[in-house]
């Protein structure tokens, strides 16, 4: 089995980089599913940062950045549904760090450095919760030193990391796919391969997708 285990990766990857939308959504999906433990660190950066059930029959996609204010109540809003919809719901995650926001970027570094000890999310979440604080800092990165003491990170090697090609190469290869799929503004969020109206990106609203795309279909007569 091992001999050919570079074949399926190979054709996961193919799979990956072939057609758009809700076809990309489901070539991820089954990449995942086939070799997880198997990926090369460029598979992992086309996959996203996932959070949720692998066989969950709604996926929402989210473009974000750390210190967008609207993100920062999105990221409240998608706990609660991940709370509710449990293993209903999955969730990844990219980067889309704005020129606007002057610590958008370091952010999105940090996250990634994070995510090299198996912390993303905790960073992520710490990111979000702390936003009304570093955001407003002349030097954030200071304070991001610090959430990484707190999630109990080897802090040397997190601050090798915020300058890592790898760290780097995450936030570039979520940025290419948000230009592929159109993405210009944060957040921008699709479900199950659909870009969502903005209108519709929040608890209330997402709640409906949510509840429509798990609604089991009638039998036929």
């Amino acid at each position: 089995m091992k001999r050919f285990l570079p074949f399926v990766i190979v054709a996961a990857v193919a799979l990956i980089t072939v057609g758009g939308g809700a076809l990309l959504y489901r070539a991820r999906l089954a990449a995942l599913r086939a070799v997880p433990k198997s990926l090369t660190a460029e598979e992992k950066a086309e996959l996203g940062h996932l959070r949720g059930d692998v066989k969950a029959p709604v996926t929402i996609e989210e473009f974000g950045d750390f210190q967008c204010p609207p993100c920062g109540t999105l990221a409240s809003d998608m706990q609660k549904l991940e709370k509710l919809y449990g293993p209903r719901l999955r969730v990844i995650f990219r980067q889309y760090p704005l020129a606007i926001h002057n610590h958008a970027l370091e952010a999105a570094l940090a996250s990634e450095a994070a995510g090299l000890q198996d912390h993303f999310w905790e960073m992520h979440d710490l990111l979000y919760r702390e936003q009304a604080i570093w955001s407003k800092l002349p030097d954030a990165v200071a304070l991001f030193n610090g959430y990484a003491g707190t999630l109990g990170l080897d802090l040397e090697r997190f601050k090798r990391d915020m300058q890592s090609p790898e760290a780097k190469a995450r936030i570039a290869a979520d940025q290419k796919r948000a230009t592929s799929l159109g993405v210009n503004s944060t957040p921008t969020l699709f479900l199950n391969g659909t870009k969502l109206e903005f209108s519709s990106v929040n608890l209330a609203g997402l709640s409906k997708l949510i509840d429509e795309a798990t609604k089991p279909k009638p039998s036929p007569k």
